[in-house]
Order: structure tokens, then sequence, then C-alpha cells
């Protein structure tokens, strides 16, 4: 039986030794050492220690903005969902890793800090695309587009953590609902506001009348507006 990839070793590798010694404690030689491959190999598939533990962050944004730019306006937030549809199951399709990853960023506060940065990436990448959609360079719609983005961004990280945290056996789905309600609180732009797209509007209040009495008014009342 083949052996795996060097860089599916080092990787394995290198999360043994951080269980076992501690992520700091851990080095480059280190783990070059366990997977049975020299330093130079090493370097060849990652840039550091950190970048065994992170994902290519650059290949998904990359993959991101490819599914969006094949977006047309009418289409755009159709594809800001599978836009991040394609992040979540990056991480799925990692299975134990992306488990592992979130065990030991959650210890360590640098690479705690690090995946925050990541997380901000793909939000200015969404906010950007969002901006541009909307086609208002008012100051109010960069703010829409700013709050857009960070849902996007929230409902994401919150499907995938209870994922990670093995409480959810259907992430995919649990995220399209997430996504369907983010994208409700944003309509599009030019789409009526609430109130301004016709339908009824009911106003309940409280009065000393008896209904009896109250309701021949009201009769009048919705008759009236009915007959404009």
């Amino acid at each position: 039986m083949s052996k795996p990839p060097a860089r599916i070793r080092l990787a394995d590798a290198a999360f043994a030794l951080f269980d076992e010694r501690g992520y700091e404690q851990t080095t480059v030689d280190d783990i070059a050492e366990r997977a049975g491959v020299g330093r130079t190999t090493f370097f060849r598939h990652y840039r550091s220690k950190e970048a065994v533990i992170f994902p290519d962050h650059d290949r998904l944004l990359e993959l991101i903005r490819d599914r969006l730019a094949t977006s047309s306006h009418r289409t755009a937030l159709v594809a800001v969902s599978d836009a991040v549809r394609l992040v979540l199951l990056h991480y799925i399709e990692e299975g134990d890793l992306a488990r592992r990853r979130y065990a030991l960023t959650s210890k360590v506060s640098a690479l705690r800090d690090r995946e925050i940065a990541s997380v901000a990436r793909y939000q200015r990448l969404f906010r950007e695309f969002i901006a541009d959609w909307m086609g208002d360079p008012t100051k109010s719609a960069s703010l829409r587009a700013e709050l857009m983005a960070a849902s996007v961004a929230a409902a994401h990280n919150h499907v995938l953590r209870r994922w990670l945290r093995g409480e959810s056996a259907d992430p995919v789905t649990e995220l399209d609902e997430a996504m369907g309600e983010v994208l409700a609180l944003f309509p599009a732009p030019g789409a009526p506001a609430d109130g301004d797209g016709g339908g009824t509007t009911v106003v309940a209040f409280r009065t000393g009348q008896d209904l009896d009495a109250l309701l021949p008014s009201l009769r009048r009342l919705v008759e009236g507006e009915t007959g404009r």
C-alpha cells in the first residue's frame, strides 16, 4: 500500500505532535522528522508550521471570487449563498482534520487571532461584492453592505461551529436555511420596503367601547380604504 502524499503526512505529523507536546513546543524540524521527510520538503508544501494548521485560504478566496464573478445583478444573492456553501463544504471534506484544527485554535490564542484575521478576509470580499451589487455609493448603503457581509460570515461560522462540535447532522441544509434568514433581512435594491408595496396593514389598539358598538365604524373605515 502506497504512502499518503507528503503534504498529508506532514499535516498528520503536525497535529499528532501538537497533541503530544503542545503547539509552542513543536518545531518545523520535529514535524518533518515525524513525517519522514526533509526540511526542504516541508517548506515545499507549507510556509510555516502555522500554515499546516489552516486551510488554503488563498485558494478558497479565489474560488469564491470565481463564483461571484459568474453572477448577474439578478442572481447576485444566489451567488453569495453558493460561495458561502463552498467554504463550508471544504471544511466538511476535511473531516477530522477540521475538528482537530478547531480544538487547537480554541486553546492557542495566536492561532485564534489568525483565524479571526482569515474570517475578516472573507467578510471583506463579500462586502466589496455586495457594495458593487447595490450600486449605491452613499454612506447608508456602505453601512448596509458592511452589515450584510457581517451577517453572511456570522451565519456561516455559526453553522460551521455547530458541525465542528458534532451538533449538526446536516450542516449544508442548516447553512441554506441560515442564509435564507440573512438574505430576508436585506431586500434587493429597489425592492419596496415593508408597508410600501400594497397589501393590508392591521393596527391593534385598546378602547373602552364594546366591540359591537365599534364594528360599524371599523367596517366603514375598511370600505373607505378599499374603495380608493
